[in-house]
């Protein structure tokens, strides 16, 4: 599972975050890469299942590919780095990746995380190649009270006339004070909301922001419930 953009500052460590958590909290184990190196934010948040590393490398790339179906994680989440993601797949082209997707050795999952302009949408002819036979969710974080603009019919034909996608996924937006207090936390979100620190131990964090977080990250979790999320990872609950 991919989560990335090539504009930066659309927030996806902020989706990859409410991920692992989602999945966390579903019992599906899970481990994440994160390629921006050396110092990772994602890493920063959830530093036992996330590993830094650094996509174009082969070195890098035989620690994610070559262990896919003999890690203990059923799921690995990569954090591309902003403004990696064309790299990132083209990277994973060459080494002949998205020829084993087809061939069903592997399934592939990207949440491509698009800006609030034109010039993000024109990413997704970019990646469209790499994309035939993936799961593809364009992802639009409000988070941070972003406004998207509304497409017309012929702007939407233009830039998805060489894609399909899944689905769409709306995040919601969050408080800006609870999103600082989260970010100062240096913890996961259900970690915050569970009031403790980065150690595991009692924290004294706001009643109400916590309660701005749990609603928050329900509704997150309701959109990847919606598009089917854990449908796709094979571990849909009954």
């Amino acid at each position: 599972m991919v989560v990335g953009a090539d504009k930066g500052g659309v927030g996806k460590t902020t989706i990859a975050r409410a991920i692992l958590d989602f999945l966390s909290l579903n019992d599906i184990h899970t481990r994440a890469f994160d390629t921006e190196t050396p110092r990772g934010t994602l890493h920063r948040f959830h530093p036992d299942e996330t590993m830094i590393v650094d996509l174009t490398e082969p070195s890098d790339q035989m620690k994610i590919i070559d262990t896919l179906n003999t890690s203990q994680a059923k799921v690995s989440v990569i954090d591309v780095r902003a403004g990696g993601l064309s790299p990132a797949l083209g990277a994973l082209d060459e080494i002949g990746f998205f020829d084993a997707v087809k061939g069903g050795e592997f399934r592939f999952v990207l949440l491509h995380v698009i800006g609030p302009s034109i010039a993000s949408l024109e990413e997704i002819a970019e990646i469209a190649p790499y994309v035939t036979d993936a799961n593809y969710f364009m992802v639009k974080n409000h988070v941070n009270d972003t406004t998207f603009f509304e497409w017309d019919p012929q702007t939407h034909a233009k830039y998805f006339e060489h894609v399909v996608t899944s689905g769409e996924i709306t995040i919601p937006k969050l408080s800006e004070l609870a999103y600082e207090q989260v970010e100062l936390s240096g913890t996961p979100f259900s970690t915050f909301i569970g009031n403790q620190d980065a150690q595991g131990r009692p924290a004294e964090h706001s009643f109400v922001l916590r309660g701005y977080v749990r609603t928050w990250l329900a509704r997150v979790a309701d959109e990847f419930e919606r598009v089917g999320l854990l449908d796709l990872v094979g571990e849909k609950r009954r």
